[in-house]
């Protein structure tokens, strides 16, 4: 698949991603009545459904990686070039940003904003360390490809609830939501820790994907959980 082609996948679905993530967040601030656990459900739900939506229809065309960690990933297991990761890098931030000023379009709100949403602390890094790090055993150690839109948006879904930070897991998406002081918002100054969280997660998720999904010696042959991890 040629570049153009990937890099307009990568953006297009930064986009939506983005703007259903915000967008959603918005939508379900306004109608839930001031109950935040009703607003995150719903803000989980949509999120869950266009992940797994865009995997599906723009895997085939660049991986759908909408995330520099997956890229990075991808570029150490050598099945990216380093030169097209800082491009898909590039697009998804591009592509996420968009999405949040086209989120705040469809709802009538100013289009450029800062967020005023606070979110720091060592339990929000840890949080979004655990909560890239499954990302990233999701994407590296899926034994059919047809399997990944639903496991990614699994992972997303129940990570929004079980971890502190509700699960950016996403450089690209932590600083679309920086531009956005609405439900799903993060202050700018919080956004390099974030950040940081989640490229050691990234990490340490490869580390851990070299000891699992790779050939057990124990005495006797052991099954390769996945042909594509880490060749």
């Amino acid at each position: 698949m040629s570049l153009p082609r990937r890099l307009c996948a990568e953006a297009l679905g930064s986009l939506l991603l983005a703007a259903t993530v915000i967008g959603s967040g918005i939508m379900a601030q306004r109608l839930s009545g001031g109950n935040t656990a009703i607003a995150l459900l719903a803000n989980t739900g949509a999120t869950v459904a266009v992940l797994a939506t865009l995997i599906a229809l723009l895997g085939p065309i660049s991986g759908a990686h909408f995330n520099p960690a997956v890229s990075l990933v991808e570029a150490l297991r050598g099945k990216l070039s380093w030169s097209d990761t800082a491009v898909y890098a590039l697009v998804q931030v591009v592509g996420c940003c968009a999405g949040a000023l086209l989120a705040h379009a469809m709802f009538e709100l100013p289009i450029v904003q800062a967020s005023t949403h606070l979110r720091a602390g060592p339990a929000q890094w840890l949080s979004e360390g655990v909560a890239t790090s499954g990302l990233v055993l999701v994407v590296v150690g899926h034994r059919r490809s047809e399997n990944v839109s639903w496991m990614v948006g699994a992972w997303i879904g129940a990570a929004y609830w079980f971890t502190a930070s509700t699960s950016f897991a996403n450089p690209a998406i932590t600083i679309a939501r920086s531009l956005s002081d609405t439900f799903a918002g993060i202050r700018p100054i919080d956004v390099p820790a974030f950040i940081t969280a989640q490229i050691v997660g990234a990490l340490v998720a490869i580390a851990l994907a070299r000891f699992l999904f790779t050939r057990i010696a124990d005495g006797h042959e052991g099954e390769r959980l996945n042909a594509e991890v880490l060749d």
